[in-house]
Parts: structure tokens; sequence; C-alpha cells
């Protein structure tokens, strides 16, 4: 069992989401970072969707009430194991009563905390994912609270000390490299670009966008010089999925996220990428975004250095962990 001590608001149990009930007007939600949800589960052997706790405000502490080994993907923070420093992206075990701690990050804006066999909260529409807006799944359809108690259904791995190149480390930004202050992302061209001007799809691509205070799991809200339409539409409401870029009347675009309506109207001018949703979701408030025009076959195969690094990532997993059996004796269906 986990029990929280200390948490700010809007820090949720997450996993991949719930996908198939848009018709229905449920969202998907889901973790905002799906890559470092998957790296953290990686490395425990968990399976790919297993939940987590999804953290967006700090600082952050709770009590492993059973040994157990956990790992903190998605920031570099300061992280500390009763006092003791530890390092993002490596696998601990901790001894039953330790008391782990999570400091704002230096890099990064959501930090995930993934456990050994996952968080056991009910399933949902078959998701254990915390859907605010609906009041359901998680902890009770509701942020985490100090003195909150979660299940774990795993037990302590067997070897542990090992980790992951984050992927700011070893994924390629499409502009070079970035320095935290101008997100680079990908994005193609949507339904109703040929609606706008000339100079605002110019000014789409060329303008450094800026994350203002009015974004969260929904969208995020981009201030910049407004982007008109060639003359003034009304659209008949469509299905919405996290990347695409609105544009309200007003001008300025909102990038739909992991909590997305499920229906909009606004005219659609791009879509950002699904290899690249993930920088995105690590733009904290006050970030510039620039956004780069690419096609859809340069939007499928962005994807596969993806899945080559989380490849990578499970045979290094499989390796070591056979390795450090090979050295202490343990045999693969042993606990140490």
């Amino acid at each position: 069992m986990i029990t929280i001590l200390e948490t700010s608001a809007l820090n949720t149990v997450q996993d991949l989401g719930r996908p198939g009930y848009r018709n229905l007007g449920v969202g998907t939600s889901g973790v905002m970072d799906p890559l470092a949800l998957r790296v953290g589960n990686i490395l425990l052997g968990n399976r790919d969707d297993d939940a987590g706790i999804e953290l967006q405000t700090y600082p952050f502490a709770l009590r492993l009430d059973a040994a157990t080994s956990f790992v903190v993907t998605g920031i570099d923070a300061v992280i500390e194991l009763d006092g003791r420093a530890i390092l993002p992206w490596m696998v601990t075990t901790a001894a039953a009563g330790q008391v782990l701690r999570v400091g704002p990050p230096a890099k990064g804006a959501r930090g995930y905390i993934c456990v050994a066999g996952g968080i056991d909260v009910p399933v949902v529409l078959g998701s254990r994912s915390t859907q605010l807006r609906g009041g359901f799944g998680g902890l009770d359809g509701r942020p985490l609270e100090a003195g909150d108690t979660l299940e774990i259904t795993g037990a302590p791995l067997d070897v542990s000390g090992y980790g992951a190149l984050p992927p700011t480390k070893v994924l390629d930004a499409v502009a070079g490299q970035e320095d935290g202050r101008l997100i680079h992302l990908r994005a193609m061209t949507a339904t109703d670009y040929g609606l706008f001007t000339p100079e605002a799809q110019e000014r789409l691509w060329n303008t450094h966008w800026r994350i203002t205070p009015q974004s969260n799991r929904v969208g995020y809200r981009l201030a910049g010089e407004p982007l008109e339409l060639r003359h003034p539409v009304e659209l008949r409401s469509y299905g919405v999925i996290a990347g695409i870029v609105q544009v309200p009347p007003a001008g300025e675009p909102i990038v739909q996220l992991a909590d997305a309506n499920t229906v909009g109207g606004y005219p659609r001018i791009a879509t950002v990428i699904e290899a690249d949703l993930w920088r995105l979701a690590q733009a904290r408030i006050g970030t510039r975004i620039q956004l780069h025009e690419c096609s859809f076959e340069q939007g499928v195969a962005a994807m596969r250095p993806v899945d080559t690094y989380l490849d990578g990532l499970r045979t290094m997993v499989a390796h070591y962990r056979a390795s450090a059996r090979r050295r202490t004796g343990v045999k693969s269906g042993d606990k140490a």
C-alpha cells in the first residue's frame, strides 16, 4: 500500500487512457506524457498501460507501506528516499515504511511515479485513469489528497539500480538541440487549413507561440498574433483528439491534449503528430513552441525512433535482469 503524505492540486492516478468511448461523450483521458509512463513500466517489468501517479504540482511525498520497487520518470528533479537522493529514470527498491519525496522539477513539467505491478484502483470503462471532468476513474474520480491510500499489486523486483536515458537525450528534436525555452513540434495541416488567409498560414509556422496560464490537461492555449480566416465560417461539430490545433474566433490557437473535448466546432488548422505530443506535455506555462509542417507520411515515420527506443529499452531490461539473476543465483521464477 501507498499513503499520500503531501500533495498539491491536480496530482492523479493515470494510465494510458480509455479509448473507444468518444462516441458516447467520454474522453480518452490518461497521462499527458505516455512515453514517460511507458518507460517507467518497461523498467519495472509492468504492462505498458499499468497505472501510475501523474504529478503536475509539487512538492509531493508518499510513504511506501510495503517493500516495493519504483521509478520516477518524466522530470529532472530533487528526489529523495528517506532523505537520500536518488536519480530519476532509475529503478529503486524501497523497504516498508520509507518515504519518497519529489521536489519541483528543474527540467520538465510532469513527473510519473511508477511502481512494480502498477497502482490498483478500480477499472472504469477499461481504464484506471482519472477523468476529472466526469468525476470517475482513478481514486474516486478526484485528485489525490494527503491521507489517501493506494493499493499496489506487485512485489519488489529481484534486482534494481538500473535505468533509462531520458527521451530528450535519445530522440532528436525536429530543429536540433532544445534549450527548454523553445519547443519544436511537428504538425500536419488539418481539414480547415485552407480556410485561413495565406498570411495566417505562414504565421502559424513562423510564430514562437507562448503557452498561456489558461492551459491545462484539456488543452494548451497559445498566445501570439491572431490567425485570420479568409471569411467567417460556421462548421458542424466534429470529433476531437489530442493534438488537434483549433482556432477560436479570437484567432489564438488551442492544442487539444489528454482531456480533450470529444467534439468541437472551431476551425482546425493543424494537428501535432503523436510522436511529439510528449514534448508538449513536458512544456511549462510560459514556454514558447514553434510548429514545423510535415506530411502524413513523415508523421507516421516519426514514430519509428520512438518505437526503437522503447524496444531497445525492453531488450536492455531483459538482459540486465537475466544477467543479475545469473550472478546472484536467483532463478527466473523466484523473488529475492
